[in-house]
């Protein structure tokens, strides 16, 4: 009789809900950075994107400056410098190589730190199904794939790794989405000189930049905000394994969007990543004690 739970109830899947709306607004955030890189270039379009997202969230978060300690502004540093390692490797790496090869190869690095930041078999458990999918919906995809794309997929996994770790950190260190708005100056200021250089006055193209803007919008603003707020409840450890949703939101948009056909090895694979995510998210659900009160509820991160 006393089982109702009101709003904690149904606030336990909040989280997922953020991370599926996330990674749903990067796809489409992607399929427009692509149609801008034979304008832009690679390291211009993530220029512009990050320029954007910054003015953007600095404008609204309006974050203040003072009162923060010097660990504080080295989680901001640190997540600032991951994010902008792994949005100008992935680009570099989708200038080379296939979309879809390259978000399964960039996933890697979230998976492994899944299996590396959990505690429990089970989890370990989880993060190799979703890592079986991952293989198994690449498989066919990745022979002969050039080597520099396939090396700075795997260099933006692996700052994609350090990247949830520094958003969690920074989550708890910041109140709303300020440390964000930071990190992201932090991260437009380290890319812009290699943009600049790769586009030159192309960047100044009113239409480069709008599209840009939807980019920033679609891809950075929108999904790093609803990331960071899922991390204040959400374990990196899960959080890392539902990333690895990734290859299989890009595989449905394209099936939807572009009529791509899926396979039935492709399918299954999906079925295999998507099944390792829910299970994630389930034990991490069904088996998390109860914080003390004021204790934060995210765990996990540095």
């Amino acid at each position: 009789m006393k089982r109702r739970r009101g709003a904690g109830g149904r606030g336990s899947l909040g989280p997922v809900g953020l991370v599926l709306a996330g990674g749903l607004s990067v796809q489409f955030g992607g399929a427009l950075a692509v149609t801008l890189m034979p304008k832009a270039g690679a390291l211009g379009v993530v220029s512009i994107r990050l320029a954007v997202a910054a003015l953007v969230m600095m404008a609204v978060c309006r974050p203040s400056v003072r009162g923060y300690t010097r660990a504080d502004w080295g989680t901001v540093l640190a997540f600032g410098t991951a994010m902008a390692g792994m949005n100008a490797l992935f680009y570099q790496s989708v200038d080379r190589i296939p979309l879809g090869p390259a978000v399964t190869l960039e996933v890697l690095g979230p998976l492994a730190l899944s299996v590396l930041a959990s505690r429990r078999l089970i989890n370990v458990l989880w993060a190799l199904l979703a890592l079986a999918g991952v293989f198994l919906l690449g498989g066919s995809g990745f022979g002969g794939l050039d080597l520099a794309g396939v090396a700075f997929a795997l260099g933006a996994g692996a700052c994609w790794a350090a990247y949830i770790l520094f958003s969690a950190g920074t989550g708890r260190r910041f109140p709303q989405a300020d440390g964000l708005a930071l990190a992201l100056v932090v991260a437009a200021v380290l890319v812009l000189p290699f943009g600049v250089a790769d586009a030159g006055s192309a960047l100044l193209d009113p239409v480069t930049l709008a599209l840009g803007a939807g980019v920033a919008l679609l891809s950075s603003v929108l999904p790093y905000t609803l990331e960071l707020i899922a991390l204040r409840r959400l374990p990196a450890s899960t959080f890392a394994v539902m990333m690895s949703l990734e290859p299989a939101i890009a595989s449905l948009a394209g099936f939807l969007i572009l009529s791509q056909a899926l396979t039935a090895v492709q399918a299954v694979a999906i079925a295999l990543v998507i099944g390792a995510s829910f299970g994630a998210v389930r034990t991490q659900v069904g088996r998390r004690p109860k914080p003390a009160k004021g204790e934060p509820v995210a765990s996990g991160g540095a």
